[in-house]
């Protein structure tokens, strides 16, 4: 019985590849500002060890830091992604590197606004009103049709309002998921960036006025 605990607590060990990619300029400064972040992953609770192998050497100057981090549960690991001295260290780091992602395994959270296959956000991604602003933006056109062309082809008619919300809303989703929010995602991934990495007005203004845009059209386009 005690042997098959363990094997049992081992399946769920979780670990975590975070990634930040610094200028060759700052790594010094980064390596300092890293050592904190270190400091407070071996103090959380569920922690196991972290590796630090050799940073990636890039074109345009800069490096790829990584580090991989072991916790012995999927809650654990959440638990400090998701801890207030955690977003406190970052926030001070956000002036040593240029951006950063990470990769968690056993925790199941990936999500629409993965920017690269295989990257995983949660917290790390988009701020909640830029999540807010490109799910309208996806979901606008994909409930406008998909209702006109329901109506138009007489389906569900003599089905009740919650069976036919039901169907819909499964369809709806379906679409958005696999369609199209992956196709609005990637021409906006300069605007898209985690909410720990700091964005130029111009580059904010630019993303707003595409989304804006684009949702001025289609109502012109739908009202005609």
């Amino acid at each position: 019985m005690l042997t098959a605990n363990l094997v049992q607590d081992e399946i769920f060990y979780s670990s975590a590849v975070i990634e930040h990619i610094v200028s060759k300029d700052k790594q010094i400064a980064f390596r300092q500002w890293h050592q904190s972040l270190v400091r407070n992953i071996q103090k959380s609770e569920g922690y196991i060890q972290i590796d630090i192998p050799s940073p990636l050497e890039c074109k345009n100057g800069v490096l790829k830091f990584y580090s991989v981090m072991h916790f012995d549960s999927p809650t654990h690991l959440n638990d400090w992604l998701h801890s207030s001295d955690r977003k406190e260290i970052m926030k001070t780091g956000q002036q040593f590197f240029e951006a950063y992602r990470f990769k968690s395994f056993t925790t199941g959270l990936e999500g629409w606004f993965s920017n690269q296959s295989g990257t995983e956000m949660t917290s790390l991604g988009p701020s909640a009103w830029k999540q807010a602003l490109i799910v309208v933006l996806g979901l606008y056109p994909v409930v406008f049709l998909q209702s006109k062309l329901v109506e138009s082809l007489g389906i569900m008619q003599s089905w009740s309002f919650a069976n036919s919300m039901l169907v819909n809303l499964f369809v709806t989703t379906i679409i958005l998921t696999w369609f199209v929010m992956p196709q609005i995602a990637r021409p906006l991934e300069f605007w898209l960036k985690p909410a720990y990495v700091l964005s130029k007005i111009k580059t904010e203004l630019m993303g707003i006025s595409a989304i804006v845009l684009a949702m001025a059209a289609m109502v012109l386009l739908f009202n005609y």
